[in-house]
Parts: structure tokens; C-alpha cells; sequence
């Protein structure tokens, strides 16, 4: 098993982590966030923590997925950060939500790597990359700035407006955006006789379509895996699976793999992580990925 951090991102980085929260610099700002799998002490003492943080975000007691953000008179409610790998070059609208999120998971930034590499490295003239569940678009624009053809797939339309943004301060253009339930669309694409290059998966654990369709891994998880085979262009191809559910494991994610697409090429499974400046690992999500893209 893997263990991947973004050693990349000099733009992010995490000080400290305890007692259920994470301190994190995103650029030029310090943020103060909830963490439900940092179970051990701080490094730091609490006055370090209210003393280095520009904004602390504070749960709702009466709704613990949503909360206010304190903010310091120095604080931006809007920022950018640049991330920048090989070719890469990409730049990120934040904000400070109201679910504690700020419209990027740094973890995810070994993805985006791969994502870049895999695309640079096709023959196919223009590798058509599907991205399902897809958020402010990380994964989207790192495979566009490699030349793919990308479908980016959110049930939120603002999240799809947060995520054009991030495009246009790429400099980049022309990804398809897609409000739908992701497992409707997976049902037409299949219909269609379609075919990728690339496919992302990054589901929630629940969620809700933009005509109130629900979603819930365990029950539709195995049904949206077995479409997307069908999907995936057996020529070439890249495919990458990420959970951040509490509860599965790196174990499934292989499982699931072999038992929908038989023994792949260049499996890897593995915990995408992020470590603290005192050398705490913070283990964020689970992730199974491939290619036979030079193969």
C-alpha cells in the first residue's frame, strides 16, 4: 500500500494537528478547521493556535456539518493559491464556506500529478477525460492543461461556477460542465456507446442529485464502478477511484478493482495523507488507481 502526501504543494501545508481540528496555510492564510481523524494531542498549545490562525471555523452545536468562520481583521473571504508541478500550472479560487471546506482538498494534489502525467503521456490525439463528483474541478483542469478533452460532472451548480472559476485563473478553456446526478449520466453514457480515456471517481458518502436523486455509497458505489468499466477505452487509459468515507477501506477499494476490471496494469492502492511539521500523518482519504498508458 502507498502512502502519498502533496510534497509538491508549496503553497499548502499543514503546522499542527489535535484534538480533533488541523492548522493549515493555504498561501498567505492560516486556517483553524475541524478534523474528526486527528485523535491525538497538538504539538502546539491552544493560545499558538488562536495567536497563528487568521480564521477559526466553529461548528454548530444544533447542526455539526455546518458552522461560522471567525475571521481576524487581516482575513480574505476570497483568496487564490497557485499550485505548480512539472508543466503544470494552476491557480485556485478559495473561500470560506459554510461546511468548513474552502474549494480544494490539497491531498489530492498527488492525483492531480498523475492525472498530468498520464494525459502528457498519451498517443491518443485528444484523450477524452470524464470526472465524476467533481467539485471546484482540481482533477478537471489539471487534465485539460495536459490537452484532454474534459467532462466535469457536479449534481451542485454552484459548486460548477466555483470550479469555471478555477479554470479562467488557470488560463485554461473549454471543459464541458455537467449538472446532473453522476450516476444518471454514467446510465446515458453507456446507452450511447461512449468511451474515456480517463476516469475520476471521488463520491461522498451521501448525496443529493439536482432533482432530489439520492445517493448513498454502500448501496450504489458497486452499480457506478460496473458502468464506468464499459466506459473506460481499453486501448488506453487512466482511471483513479478516491473515498473519503469513514468506515471503508484501502482493502475494498482493491477488492472492488480486481472483481469489476480483472487484473489490471500498475494497480496501486494506498491513503492520500497529509503531514503535520511535527510528523503527524493525518490520513484523509483512500484511493485505487491505474493505467496502461505506456504500456
Amino acid at each position: 500500500m502507498k502512502i502519498l502526501n502533496p510534497k509538491e504543494f508549496v503553497d499548502y501545508e499543514i503546522i499542527d494537528s489535535g484534538n480533533y481540528k488541523k492548522l493549515e496555510r493555504f498561501g498567505a492564510f492560516i486556517l483553524s478547521r475541524p478534523e474528526p481523524q486527528a485523535v491525538w494531542d497538538p504539538q502546539l498549545s491552544e493560545k499558538d493556535w488562536k495567536d497563528k490562525a487568521h480564521a477559526e471555523f466553529l461548528r454548530d452545536k444544533a447542526n455539526p456539518e455546518k458552522g461560522v468562520w471567525t475571521l481576524k481583521n487581516t482575513m480574505k473571504e476570497q483568496w487564490f493559491v497557485p499550485y505548480k508541478f512539472k508543466g503544470l500550472n494552476l491557480k485556485f479560487r478559495l473561500g470560506l464556506s459554510g461546511f468548513k471546506h474552502v474549494g480544494i482538498f490539497p491531498e489530492q494534489a498527488p492525483n492531480w500529478d498523475y492525472i498530468y502525467e498520464k494525459v502528457s503521456a498519451m498517443k491518443t490525439e485528444k484523450p477524452k477525460v470524464l470526472n465524476l463528483f467533481a467539485y471546484t474541478g482540481g482533477a478537471s483542469i489539471a487534465a485539460r492543461a495536459a490537452g484532454a478533452e474534459v467532462v466535469h460532472v457536479d449534481s451542485v451548480k454552484q459548486v460548477i461556477s466555483w470550479a469555471r472559476e478555477n479554470m479562467e485563473a488557470s488560463e485554461l478553456t473549454d471543459i464541458r460542465w455537467v449538472v446532473e446526478d453522476a450516476l444518471k449520466f454514467v446510465k446515458r453514457e453507456v446507452k450511447r456507446g461512449n468511451k474515456y480515456n480517463g476516469i475520476i471517481l471521488d463520491p461522498p458518502a451521501y448525496g443529493r442529485g439536482p432533482d432530489g436523486e439520492r445517493w448513498i455509497i454502500e448501496e450504489h458505489l458497486n452499480e457506478i464502478l460496473k458502468l464506468c468499466a464499459e466506459l473506460l477505452d481499453p486501448k488506453e487509459h487512466f482511471y483513479i477511484l478516491n473515498l473519503y468515507a469513514i468506515g471503508f477501506s484501502a482493502v475494498i477499494v482493491e477488492t472492488l478493482i480486481h472483481r469489476i476490471y480483472g487484473d489490471v496494469k500498475n494497480l496501486e492502492i494506498g491513503e492520500l495523507v497529509v503531514e503535520d511539521s511535527y510528523h503527524k500523518k493525518l490520513p484523509l482519504s483512500i484511493y485505487g488507481r491505474f493505467s496502461n498508458v505506456g504500456n
